[in-house]
């Protein structure tokens, strides 16, 4: 199904959250792709599943995305994949079992176990935060501490933070399924097998609670393209959306190019 043509995408956010936090990104996404269909994929305990229980494995949270999405009918298309985070973890665990279903695929700001010593896939400066995030009731001042520790942009704070204290307000995401979620991703080590489709991978260099070299370590195992933004925290697509559909669209059409010439 390695058709680059393919105009279906699935994104996948990271951990404890839910497709609604692409915010503004989606419009801009559409805007630069006008053709595409863009499905936005909730991860078991997230968004619409909220009231399920997160798996505590990246393989088992893959079957339970992949049968969720096959029975709904988005894989009829070959798909293009944009995923950050824990959400990237879930694309490459879905591109090493269900390659078939898969274009081409982008990853952001993610980590393997296998290739990052955890202090660099959770860096040791952010620790406190999550102690702090764990210990806060209150959903305002918890969504507040989420969003200046995986942000660089204040510009957007005010704004982003009532929209997300309304989504963990009607969708709360558990404690349980945030651990669930963190375990999985601790624990993730893919197999030493490098996905059949093109993969781009997009990193911040200001990333603040992931360390750019987690990236750069992807990228040396495998022999991958990687584009890193100079400023932009975590949350890649929140602090530069611009910038990052400006990848996709120029990485596509260099796929498509290879594609035609047989590349």
């Amino acid at each position: 199904m390695n058709n680059l043509a393919a105009k279906n995408w699935i994104l996948l956010r990271g951990l404890a959250r839910e497709s609604k936090h692409w915010g503004a990104f989606i419009p801009l996404l559409q805007t630069t792709f006008p053709d595409a269909k863009i499905t936005l994929l909730d991860l078991p305990g997230t968004g619409s599943f909220y009231q399920q229980t997160s798996p505590h494995s990246i393989q088992a949270i893959t079957h339970q995305l992949r049968a969720n999405a096959l029975a709904k009918g988005y894989l009829q298309q070959p798909v293009h994949l944009l995923a950050l985070s824990l959400g990237a973890m879930v694309a490459w665990e879905w591109m090493q079992c269900y390659p078939e279903d898969i274009s081409t695929s982008t990853l952001m700001n993610t980590s393997f176990a296998s290739l990052s010593p955890f202090y660099q896939r959770l860096r040791w400066q952010s620790y406190k935060h999550f102690i702090s995030l764990v210990l806060t009731d209150n959903i305002s001042q918890r969504e507040d501490k989420i969003l200046r520790l995986t942000s660089n942009s204040s510009a957007a704070h005010t704004s982003v933070l009532l929209d997300w204290e309304k989504i963990q307000s009607e969708q709360p995401i558990s404690l349980n399924n945030s651990l669930q979620q963190m375990i999985a991703a601790a624990n993730y080590k893919p197999r030493n097998r490098k996905p059949s489709c093109p993969i781009l991978l997009l990193n911040s260099q200001q990333d603040r609670l992931v360390s750019p070299r987690c990236s750069m370590a992807i990228q040396q195992q495998w022999q991958l393209e990687l584009r890193t933004h100079p400023s932009a925290g975590h949350d890649l697509t929140l602090d530069a959306g611009d910038w990052v559909t400006m990848q996709l669209k120029d990485w596509q059409s260099k796929q498509a190019r290879c594609n035609d010439h047989g590349f």
